[in-house]
This record gives structure tokens, C-alpha cells and sequence, in this order.
């Protein structure tokens, strides 16, 4: 059985929201796409985080959420009774949420998995490799017939190191975090489809979605409050992943970019 998968990257802010929830539904149409993972933790007004409304918003449209180290910055609260939605599994103890579950969609179960990468971001986590082992496991437990996992990351050579330590037992490994797109998506050898960094759902001309002259201010000595972009078009980031449930693996990958006019 064919299995077609659309992954959205990092969305940012209100604009994001729109664009994702404008586009969507025609790509399921068109695509003939089965299931939509969309990372959120960058959807909340202020481009930090993610509220209730808007997870209310994304999944009108999409199937579940993945978030990141933002996780918790707007409302992480209502993750406890949110199960289309997961955070990093590899945060320290006590946080809200949790870090993988699964849905039904085209004949299918489908696993997800969210975990943080320490290098350049936190490296006082705990490990995101032991984290994906006991998802991708406890998954597989779970009678998942695919299993994603989002990886929450600052260095591609981390992204790319979860690629290979998962290939064969996910079926796809995408990178979040940077907002910029690489231009490596592939399928590995054991039959996982992978890209480092998917790129952001965000207002183009920004820096990573985020005001450029905020951001020109704080490299060039004059630091100011960095805050959202308000201005132009949206550019939608996602991936396409083929996949062949019986196999359990991946037969492609491809990237998909669209402009959204969010005023």
C-alpha cells in the first residue's frame, strides 16, 4: 500500500497560520496526500511558541504537531490534554506533554516522534539518540505502520547523524529549528526519507520569519528587541514523502514551496 505524507516546516506567527491553513486543503486535493505534519512551536503571535488557538487552527487542516525548544514560551499548557500534538521527548523531567503518539490516516498508523538536538542549543539535555530509541520502540509496540521523527536541531551534522542512527527504522527523519531549507533530501539507504532542514512557513524578506532590520541591529552592535515580520508575502516550506506501508520504508522525497499573499 502507498502512502503519500506532506511535513510543513517551522511556522511562524499568525501569517504562518494562515498561509498553512489557506494551502493545505488544495494539496490534499491535488496531491492526494494521506496525512500533514506540521511543526508549530514558532506559531504563537509573537513568533514564539504556540497557543491553543492556534494548535486549534493547524490541526483544522493537518493531522498532528510537532513543536521545539519554543515549546513552552506561549501556552505549552494545554499539551496535557492535546494529543495531535507532541514536544521534544528529550526535555528535562517534569515538563507538560509528551514526546511521540500516533494517528490514523489512509489504512494507516502513523508514529511521531519530536526530540532536541544539544549542540549549539541546549547541550545540557538529555541524549535526543536515546530519546528517539525508546520512541521508535515504544512506537513499534504500538503497532505503528510508519513512523516520523522530527528533529529539533541547530547543527546539520546532529541532524544528520539521527538520520543515519534511525535509517531502516524510521521511515522518515526531517530537521526543524534553522528556517532554511537544505538542499540534501534523499532517501538513505536503509529506506529512510531525509532532509536536514525542511525551512520555515514564514513572511519572506525576513530573517528566519523575524524583523531583518531587528536582526541587522543585533549583528552589527546595536541590539534591539527582535520582533516578528509583518510585512509581505508568505513562503510555504514542506517536503512530499512517498512511502510503502508493507515495505516499511520510504520511495521518495521532494521538496514543495508555495507563495501565500497574507496581507
Amino acid at each position: 500500500m502507498s502512502f503519500r505524507l506532506l511535513f510543513v516546516g517551522d511556522v511562524v506567527g499568525e501569517a504562518g497560520i494562515e498561509a498553512v491553513t489557506g494551502i493545505v486543503p488544495g494539496l490534499r486535493e491535488g496531491l492526494g496526500l494521506d496525512a500533514v505534519v506540521v511543526n508549530g512551536e514558532n506559531s504563537a503571535p509573537g513568533g514564539r511558541g504556540i497557543t491553543e488557538g492556534g494548535s486549534d487552527a493547524l490541526l483544522s487542516v493537518a493531522d498532528f504537531l510537532t513543536l521545539g525548544n519554543h515549546a513552552f514560551d506561549a501556552d505549552g499548557k494545554f499539551l496535557e490534554r492535546e494529543p495531535r500534538a507532541v514536544r521534544p521527548a528529550n526535555l528535562r523531567s517534569g515538563q507538560p506533554g509528551r514526546g511521540w503518539g500516533t494517528f490514523e490516516a489512509g489504512g494507516a498508523r502513523v508514529g511521531v516522534v519530536n526530540v532536541m538536538g544539544r549542540v549549539f542549543l541546549d547541550e545540557g539535555l538529555p541524549s535526543p539518540f536515546e530519546a528517539a530509541d525508546r520512541a521508535v520502540e515504544s512506537l513499534e509496540g504500538e503497532g505503528a505502520d510508519l513512523i516520523l521523527v522530527d528533529v529539533h536541531a541547530e547543527a546539520t551534522s546532529e541532524k544528520q547523524a539521527m538520520g543515519f542512527h534511525l535509517d531502516g527504522r524510521a521511515q522518515v527523519v526531517v530537521g526543524t529549528h534553522t528556517h532554511v531549507p537544505t538542499a540534501d533530501d534523499r532517501v538513505l539507504p536503509g529506506g529512510t526519507a531525509y532532509a536536514s532542514d525542511v525551512g520555515m512557513t514564514g513572511r519572506e524578506g525576513s530573517v528566519i520569519g523575524f524583523d531583518r532590520g531587528d536582526f541587522m541591529a543585533l549583528f552589527v552592535g546595536r541590539p534591539r528587541r527582535i520582533g516578528i515580520a509583518t510585512e509581505g508575502p508568505v513562503i510555504f516550506r514542506a517536503v512530499v514523502v512517498d512511502l510503502d506501508v508493507e515495505g516499511r520504508r520510504a520511495t521518495g522525497i521532494e521538496r514543495l514551496t508555495r507563495e501565500w499573499p497574507v496581507p
